[in-house]
């Protein structure tokens, strides 16, 4: 049987590639205050708050960061503190691929060009990129298509840069919430979920399900 190769690849980046690492760094700044019940509740409301805000208009990512953390404080009754949401926002950059992630893309990208779409800063994902160990044909980051992840404003930007069509791609993502929905709706056909654990598999979106990056060749016969 033929197998789909797409003209591009594309990717959600943090979470998906980069070991995203929010809740380490909300538990080094608070796991001293909140026993182990009532900090796993923060994280989850963290979390929460900032698909909150990125739902909103767009704005820099050190905000959403800043806001999510104020609202999960508040809500948890926990003292905020301006530098904590700082220094979250500049770890970021910090953070590197899941160990499975460079021997798979580096495979891939010989045969498929590369497409990252991230819910970034144009100042923070070349750091992040850089770590990935495979050439990328483009990166598009949340700053320019003034739109996150899941708004479909931001696959769209996306579209419009590549020259191309939902038909065109393969999207590639550990979250329904961020990515797979949104790459549903707009009838990207071929989708990737990486099965990281942190979402429950939902057939109804329709994708291949991978244990990791280094299973991801073998979708397009490589």
């Amino acid at each position: 049987m033929d197998r789909f190769k797409p003209k591009y690849v594309t990717f959600d980046c943090h979470g998906t590639l980069i070991n995203f690492q929010m809740a380490d760094a909300a538990r080094d700044l608070f796991g001293h205050l909140l026993d182990g019940p009532r900090m796993n509740e923060f994280i989850k409301n963290f979390q929460a708050y900032r698909i909150d805000e990125v739902m909103q208009d767009w704005k820099p990512y050190a905000d959403v960061v800043h806001n999510a953390l104020e609202r999960t404080c508040r809500r948890n009754k926990v003292a905020f503190r301006p530098e904590d949401a700082e220094t979250i926002y500049n770890r970021v950059p910090t953070w590197g691929p899941h160990p499975d992630v460079p021997e798979g893309l580096a495979k891939l990208a010989k045969e498929i060009p590369l497409v990252i779409l991230t819910n970034s800063m144009v100042a923070q994902i070349p750091s992040n990129v850089a770590k990935l160990g495979a050439p990328f044909h483009a990166v598009y980051t949340a700053e320019e298509a003034r739109a996150y992840k899941p708004h479909l404003k931001a696959f769209e930007y996306m579209f419009d840069m590549l020259g191309c069509g939902p038909e065109d791609i393969t999207h590639v993502s550990s979250s329904f919430r961020h990515d797979l929905m949104s790459a549903y709706d707009l009838g990207i056909k071929s989708k990737v979920w990486v099965n990281r654990g942190h979402e429950p598999a939902n057939p109804y979106y329709e994708y291949t399900e991978i244990r990791d990056i280094s299973q991801l060749p073998s979708v397009f016969g490589l």
